[in-house]
């Protein structure tokens, strides 16, 4: 009797409406096999032995969103489960339910800014990127008009040049191909630096003072913003963002209908407004290149 065993799959995730392609291997697979992705069967495409390794592709069963077990099933020549040989990848496969809509990494940078102003500073914390101001103006600084007091509204972000990162000129190295040298042509992403101005309003002076000083609180002790990588993926690796204040504090103490407000800035630097091109191989460009590049010492380009 043999002894299947089930040690890969891949990929190991999947939509929740099945139908994905996945290789799955192991050692002791029968001419028939079934795989049942938490009792549900899939549909079994090839079976075949590739260097002493059992490789099987498989289409995925529709299933409700979650991690589940894989189970293979050795089965005779008339499709019967043979019995005893059977073997269980536990956990192995997740079904995820697939995104309408794929939220923006500077969506989720704001998103995560006005909770964090909302849960550190101010409950009657908002986010706007429109705003009508009051006519009347002191000293350059428009007041935001406000319903609740006291509130803070984020505003912004506006798009500044980042003087260390912001270079975007594309790159071209000649890598080797399978019918000669090509050309690899990618352009690396474009960063920038995100500018914020946070406007905070009251009618009482000394609750305004505390709204600043809970406002410097929040600047000074949160240097980083951070998020997952993949918002899909819980395990996914974290990238940050380097944050610091900006500009001066400037101050309204005498405004219409005894609002009393103060505006600020801060900026995040170093966030990556696109993704770069893809990469791009071209071996009659290659060829071009090959013939023009001086050949250095050596016999090497």
């Amino acid at each position: 009797m043999a002894v299947p065993a089930l040690t890969s799959i891949n990929p190991a995730s999947g939509p929740t409406s099945g139908g994905d392609l996945v290789r799955l291997g192991g050692t002791g697979f029968a001419p028939k096999v079934a795989f049942l992705f938490d009792g549900a069967p899939a549909e079994v495409l090839s079976v075949r032995e590739e260097a002493g390794i059992w490789l099987a592709d498989v289409r995925t069963p529709a299933h409700l969103e979650g991690t589940v077990d894989v189970l293979l099933r050795n089965l005779d020549t008339g499709g019967l489960p043979v019995p005893g040989e059977e073997a269980l990848l536990a956990g192995a496969y997740r079904f995820l339910r697939p995104r309408i809509v794929t939220e923006s990494d500077l969506t989720r940078l704001v998103r995560t800014l006005l909770r964090e102003l909302k849960r550190q500073v101010l409950a009657n914390a908002s986010m706007t990127v429109s705003v009508d101001y009051d006519d009347t103006t002191i000293d350059g600084l428009n007041v935001v008009a406000l319903s609740k007091l006291p509130s803070l509204v984020l505003s912004g972000p506006r798009v500044v040049e980042n003087r260390f990162f912001s270079t975007n000129e594309p790159h071209e190295d000649v890598v080797p191909g399978a019918g000669g040298p090509e050309l690899l042509r990618r352009r690396p992403p474009y960063t920038v630096d995100l500018a914020f101005t946070l406007t905070a309003a009251s009618d009482r002076t000394v609750e305004l003072l505390n709204l600043m000083a809970a406002v410097a609180t929040f600047l000074n002790r949160n240097r980083w913003i951070v998020l997952p990588r993949d918002p899909g993926d819980p395990d996914s690796e974290s990238v940050r963002w380097e944050m610091d204040p900006e500009g001066e504090l400037q101050t309204r103490l005498d405004g219409p209908d005894d609002v009393r407000a103060f505006t600020c800035g801060f900026v995040v630097r170093g966030f990556d407004i696109d993704e770069g091109l893809p990469a791009d191989l071209g071996r009659a460009v290659a060829e071009a290149v090959l013939e023009t590049e001086p050949i250095a010492p050596g016999g090497a380009p």
